[in-house]
Order: C-alpha cells, then structure tokens, then sequence
C-alpha cells in the first residue's frame, strides 16, 4: 500500500483529498464527514492527496504501490 499513514483525527473533512485522487482511493464518510482510504491498493503514489492536504493527515510511501505505471486516463 503506497499510503503509510493516514490520521482520520486531524482530517478537517474538507475533500481536498477526493478531489485530487486521480484514481478514486479516498471517500468521505457520511457518519463524521472525514476522509477515509476506501480502496488503498488502487493507491499509484502520485501524491495528489498528499500535496493537497491542508492538514498534513496523509503520508504516501516513495514506492509505487504496484510494480508497472497505472494510468488513471
């Protein structure tokens, strides 16, 4: 899984995440309106996530989650 670490408790909701996944990996869960990793292994480490949270909850590994480039177009 390329995302290490993801801390719900810091996650403000705002959907900054959703957005920019190019492959669809996050939700917002409708209970408490934060983020969640629906489908890590569908995770490429591209960073989008990562680069546009305004909280600092995600951190994704160097290492591609997958062994081949997996474009999301």
């Amino acid at each position: 899984m390329a995302i290490r670490n993801f801390d719900r408790d810091l996650c403000s909701g705002c959907g900054n995440c959703v957005a920019a996944c190019p492959m669809d990996v996050f939700r917002i869960d409708e209970t408490d309106g934060k983020a969640v990793v629906a489908y890590p292994l569908e995770c490429v480490a591209c960073w989008g996530c990562e680069s546009f949270c305004s909280e600092g909850c995600i951190d994704v590994s160097p290492e591609r989650a997958r062994g081949e480039m997996v474009s999301p177009y």
